[in-house]
C-alpha cells in the first residue's frame, strides 16, 4: 500500500531552473521567430523541447513533430505565453516522457513537465511518467502558473500523476483541461488550484485490490471558494467495483487551513466508484472537514443514496460552473461550450 502521508513539496532535489541542453539549432533565427520546431531527427529547428523553450519567448508557437522525448520539460515562470503543440493533432503521436520519483527527484524534479509559467497553452501531446512503484510519488505534470490550459493531452501516471500547485497560503494557480485523458491510481489529481476538467476520460488503474486508490486529493485553502471541478467528464476503470474512492482531504504539510474543495457533476460514473467511502479520510484529518460534493451524476457508479455521498443543490450548483471556478478578479474564461 502506498504512504497516506505526503512528503513536502519543497523536498530536496527540486528542479527550480532551467537546464539548457546542448543542441545544434538548423536555423540561426529561431530565437526571433514566433514559430519553432522541433523534431527528434534534425528536420526542425531543434531536437529536444527544452532547447526550444530557451529560446521562445512571449507569443512563441512550439510545435513539436512526432516521437518519444525523454526527460523533463521546463518551462520557467519568465517563459510565459508560449504555446506547445503536436504537429499531427493526435496525442499519442507526440510523447514526453520520464521516470523520476519524487523520493529521489523531488516534487518538482520528478515531474516530466514541470510547467511554472503563466498563460501557456499545451496541445496535442502526451505526458507521461512510468516511475509506478507503490513507494513514491511521480508526477506527469506540475501545473503552477495561473491561466494554463491544456487541451487534447493524455496525462499518464500512478501515483500523484497531475499537481495543480499556486504555493502555499491561500495564492491559487487556475489551470483548463478540456476534451483531454488522465490516468493513474492514488491521488493522481490533487492539489490547492482551481483546476477545471472538462469532458475528459479519467481512467483509475486497476491495483487489484479491495483499495484501488483515489481520483483526487485536495488542499483547497480554507480563503478559497473553488478548487477541484470535473464536470461533463467520464470516470472509468476496469478494477473491481466499488474499490475506487472519488477523493480525499489532503493537509498539505498538516496544514489546517487545507480544507480541500471538489465538485463532481454532469459526469458519468462508472461501477468502481465506491457507495459507501467514496470520499475518504487522510493522514488523521475526516474528509468531513473538507468541501466535497456531486451534482447530476449519471452512471453505475452514480450515488445510490448512500449518506457519505454529499449532493449539491440546483441552486447551489449554478455558483459552481466551470466559469466561475476559473474567472478570478480578472474575469478569465477559457471555457468550451
Amino acid at each position: 500500500m502506498p504512504p497516506t502521508t505526503r512528503r513536502p513539496l519543497t523536498a530536496t532535489g527540486a528542479v527550480l531552473a532551467t537546464a539548457v541542453l546542448a543542441v545544434t539549432a538548423v536555423s540561426t533565427d529561431a530565437s526571433a521567430a514566433s514559430t519553432i520546431t522541433v523534431a527528434a531527427d534534425g528536420s526542425g529547428n531543434y531536437t529536444t523541447i527544452q532547447a526550444a523553450v530557451a529560446a521562445a519567448s512571449t507569443g512563441t508557437v512550439i510545435t513539436i513533430k512526432a516521437g518519444t522525448y525523454q526527460g523533463q520539460v521546463n518551462i520557467p515562470s519568465n517563459k510565459s505565453g508560449i504555446t506547445l503543440q503536436g504537429a499531427t493533432g493526435t496525442s499519442g503521436d507526440i510523447v514526453i516522457t520520464g521516470n523520476k520519483p519524487q523520493s529521489t527527484a523531488g516534487t518538482q524534479g520528478s515531474a516530466t513537465v514541470l510547467n511554472l509559467a503563466k498563460d501557456t497553452t499545451i496541445k496535442g501531446l502526451t505526458i507521461q511518467n512510468t516511475y509506478a512503484a507503490h513507494d513514491s510519488q511521480a508526477l506527469a505534470l506540475y501545473a503552477g502558473g495561473d491561466r494554463q490550459v491544456y487541451r487534447n493531452v493524455q496525462l499518464k501516471g500512478y501515483q500523484d500523476t497531475f499537481l495543480s500547485w499556486g504555493g502555499t497560503g491561500s495564492a491559487q494557480v487556475r489551470q483548463y483541461v478540456y476534451k483531454s485523458y488522465i490516468e493513474g491510481a492514488v491521488d493522481f489529481i490533487y492539489g490547492n488550484g482551481a483546476l477545471v476538467i472538462d469532458s475528459t476520460t479519467i481512467r483509475s488503474l486497476d491495483r487489484g485490490s479491495s483499495n484501488n486508490g483515489y481520483i483526487t486529493a485536495a488542499a483547497t485553502n480554507a480563503s478559497n471558494k473553488f478548487g477541484i471541478l470535473i464536470t461533463r467528464s467520464t470516470l472509468l476503470s476496469s478494477a473491481a467495483a466499488q474499490t475506487v474512492a472519488l477523493g480525499r482531504c489532503w493537509h498539505a504539510g498538516g496544514a489546517a487551513d487545507a480544507i480541500g474543495q471538489v465538485l463532481v457533476r454532469d459526469s458519468n460514473l462508472g461501477a468502481h466508484i465506491r457507495q459507501a467511502g467514496a470520499w475518504q479520510d487522510m493522514s488523521g484529518f475526516s474528509w468531513k472537514t473538507c468541501r466535497f460534493s456531486e451534482y447530476n451524476n449519471t452512471g453505475s457508479g452514480a450515488t445510490n443514496g448512500t449518506s457519505d455521498r454529499p449532493q449539491m443543490s440546483a441552486s447551489t450548483a449554478s455558483g459552481y460552473t466551470s466559469q466561475k471556478y476559473l474567472a478570478g478578479a480578472d474575469g478569465w474564461n477559457p471555457v468550451q461550450p
